[in-house]
């Protein structure tokens, strides 16, 4: 096995890591909650970019709900940004099981 050939692979490799979490940050996911009262946008990298939440379910009454709502429409978002990502990284490593603290 050639070590060079190894190194520059390995090298090549990292480049098109580090490009796929560069495009991960441009790319969105968008998830609801409360029946579509809370949108939540994030991106790949798995940044909240806005909050938006529908007038109707404010109540000063009930705030309780609306914090809940979010918060489920936040987790959601996160979640969804993380298997973008997965599935995006995946295709670059072909599936090879990377080593825990490495995989994304």
């Amino acid at each position: 096995m050639n070590i060079k050939k190894m190194m520059q692979q390995a090298q090549k490799m990292q480049e098109q890591m580090l490009k796929a979490q560069e495009d991960l940050g441009k790319k969105t996911v968008t998830a609801t909650a409360g029946g579509g009262k809370v949108t939540v946008v994030a991106n790949g990298g798995g940044d909240v970019l806005s909050i938006k939440i529908s007038p109707e379910v404010v109540d000063p009454q009930d705030v309780e709900m609306l914090e809940e709502v979010v918060l489920t429409a936040v987790r959601k978002a996160i979640e969804e940004g993380r298997a973008l990502a997965s599935s995006e990284m995946g295709k670059l490593t072909g599936g090879m099981g990377l080593p825990p603290g490495l995989g994304f």
